[in-house]
């Protein structure tokens, strides 16, 4: 027989398991701190995401995540942007910025590349052997 609790994994208290895994108490808190945010916004259009968790008292990651889950719209926060996740240049969408988005890019058809030459590289070392991968390879082109 299989309990069903957990730990919540904002304060670490027992709680009964849920799908966003946080405790009732934690849940409405965040809620809490949402309606603060979104109210404050309404009212000030212009400010920046700092001041908006100064203003609210809400850290500057909640506030984040709340935009990142599509719950607190910065379209018009002109002023709202959130640091990318790999450089720190402030943005206003996705997770990453262009230029980060451009190298991450980048170095994967780099690697793609790198791989297709070793490739090449072994089935030029195994000359005349026939493999079965090869016949199944041939078969999808």
């Amino acid at each position: 027989m299989s309990l069903n609790v957990m730990n919540c994994t904002r304060c670490g208290k027992v709680c009964v398991r849920s799908l966003s895994g946080i405790c009732p108490a934690c849940q409405k808190e965040l809620e809490y701190q949402y309606e603060i945010c979104l109210n404050y916004l309404r009212e000030n259009r212009g400010i920046t995401l700092q001041e908006l968790s100064d203003a609210t008292e809400v850290p500057v990651k909640q506030i984040i995540r709340f935009i990142r889950e599509g719950r607190i719209s910065i379209v018009n926060a002109p002023n709202l942007a959130y640091p990318c996740e790999v450089c720190g240049t402030l943005i206003r969408e996705q997770t990453m910025c262009p230029n980060c988005r451009q190298r991450l890019m980048h170095d994967f058809n780099q690697a793609q590349q790198d791989e297709k030459r070793k490739e090449d590289a072994r089935q030029q070392q195994d000359g005349a052997s026939y493999q079965i991968k090869d016949r199944l390879r041939n078969r999808s082109k």
